[in-house]
């Protein structure tokens, strides 16, 4: 190779380490990305994605001169009537299984559960924008931001026993996004007495269901429970840490269950006296005996945590009968129309329209990893989205009664604050009063559900990937430049004759 040739190609090639480093850069964004995706499972921030993010589920109405009923068809196919026991680990002492996780419980132990909020109009947003309105700013429990300690050092909600935050309604707040301005007392009560909240029935496969009712609550300023005694308690002696009450042997065959056989799921729905304690009176049939210290104990015993029983006021005005069959729940729920409670319940009336907005836990999963719907219109003996038929007699004649059929959606951890701020493009509707339904669909929803969770990774990695590409495509020009004929190398001079 002569001199000129030799100089010739080192000028086309000087450059050629630049454009290197340039692919490197890119190759370094990207390739992380790649094998690391950053959609994913992350229980460090509370996230974990559900395999499904869209669920069915069925539903009709009918009511008589007193009563009020629902019917739900709700498919799974890993049903659970099981929910939070004490363990015996030897030495006396109890260890805790079953309590709300990120995501599915491992070992299947949380129940089932079906709610829905029904409102009177009273609650303007929910109407159009449903549940979302009741997530309305950060610190929600199990989000990736939530607040614990806060709470608990709240001058408010500490003085009241809460660990984490629950549900609200924006016009508790001074401030509709910050769950610390909470309005004085007096104001609460007065916006509860003009209606402003949410009616929840809350339908539990273990807590409530063996016994025949769901749970009663209602949404203000937190999710509290209707005034009274609810369908269960907590099983456990803080004094001496060992559960108040065992099964009754002479009821149940045995003082505890056995953990292995809870593992395996192998206690049948309708066994419920053996594996969920209930403390009985006149009509309502008991298993329980006081806990025996004295009682040789071994290793993997287990004793509910739950004790379930006959909810008293306000709190015992839902009645409930589920049953697992054939892959499905099939759930009925009644209550009369007129609770005389106005303070927790929602009146409903012949004619009357409300609107409802529905949800389900399944697969072992509590919390927020639920399936919701969209708000809807329920009308009795009157036109709506879910029509409640109207009937004379003690039992709703169902077989004539069509099912509505709902899609459930993945809500994520969008919260109201955020679909109402200039970071959410659909504001503008939403400032206009435009319902959600319009302009979405579930699956859409879902989806945008799963993004919002990384929203800030999402843009990390296109800011670096974006910046990376831009410096490639520098490097690359700048080595094509200077690497062409007629142009200099930057490691080399031009060669002089002497």
């Amino acid at each position: 190779m002569t001199t000129d040739q030799h100089d010739t190609l080192t000028k086309r090639l000087g450059w050629a380490p630049y454009a290197g480093f340039g692919v490197l850069l890119f190759l370094m964004a990207w390739v992380p990305n790649t094998f690391e995706p950053v959609v994913r499972n992350d229980p460090s921030r509370n996230i974990e994605i559900p395999e499904q993010l869209l669920w069915s589920m069925n539903v009709k109405a009918a009511f008589n001169d007193s009563t009020m009923y629902f019917r739900f068809e709700l498919p799974t196919p890993e049903p659970s009537w099981y929910h939070d026991y004490w363990v015996y680990e030897g030495d006396g002492k109890w260890r805790r299984e079953g309590a709300s996780t990120v995501g599915r419980q491992p070992n299947r132990i949380y129940e089932d559960r079906i709610s829905f909020f029904l409102d009177d109009g009273h609650v303007p947003e929910f109407g159009k924008w449903g549940g979302f309105v009741t997530v309305s700013g950060p610190g929600m429990r199990f989000f990736t931001d939530a607040a614990a300690d806060d709470v608990q050092q709240h001058p408010y909600f500490g003085p009241k026993g809460k660990k984490d935050l629950r549900k609200w309604l924006p016009e508790t707040r001074t401030d509709p996004h910050d769950w610390t301005t909470v309005r004085p007392q007096e104001e609460l009560e007065a916006l509860q007495a003009a209606g402003y909240f949410l009616d929840l029935w809350h339908w539990r496969a273990h807590r409530s269901n063996p016994i025949g009712w769901s749970d009663d609550q209602y949404v203000l300023d937190y999710r509290w429970s209707d005034a009274g005694a609810g369908p269960y308690a907590t099983n456990w002696d803080d004094v001496s840490k060992q559960p108040k009450y065992m099964f009754d042997p002479e009821i149940a065959g045995a003082r505890a269950m056995r953990w292995e056989e809870v593992l395996q799921q192998a206690y049948a729905q309708d066994d419920y006296l053996r594996y969920a304690l209930v403390l009985g009176n006149e009509n309502l049939q008991g298993n329980v005996v006081p806990f025996d210290p004295q009682h040789t104990w071994n290793i993997g015993d287990v004793i509910p945590r739950r004790l379930l029983r006959a909810p008293e006021g306000s709190h015992g005005d839902i009645h409930a009968n589920g049953i697992y069959r054939d892959g499905k729940w099939t759930v009925d729920l009644w209550r009369a129309l007129d609770t005389d409670s106005l303070a927790d319940d929602k009146l409903l009336r012949d004619k009357g329209v409300y609107q409802i907005a529905f949800a389900a836990h399944i697969l072992a999963s509590g919390s927020r990893w639920h399936y919701v719907s969209f708000p809807m219109t329920l009308g009795l003996d009157r036109h709506a989205d879910i029509v409640a038929a109207k009937f004379r007699g003690d039992a709703p004649p169902w077989q004539e009664i069509e099912w509505k059929e709902l899609t459930l959606f993945y809500p994520g951890q969008i919260d109201w604050q955020h679909v109402t701020s200039d970071a959410h493009a659909g504001a503008r509707q939403i400032s206009a009063g435009t319902p959600l339904r319009i302009g979405h669909d579930e699956a859409t929803l879902a989806k945008y559900a799963v993004e919002f969770e990384f929203r800030e990774p999402i843009f990390d990695q296109w800011i670096q990937t974006l910046v990376s590409l831009a410096a490639l495509l520098l490097l690359l020009t700048a080595a094509v430049w200077f690497a062409a004929p007629g142009r200099s190398s930057p490691s080399h001079h031009t060669r002089t004759d002497a």
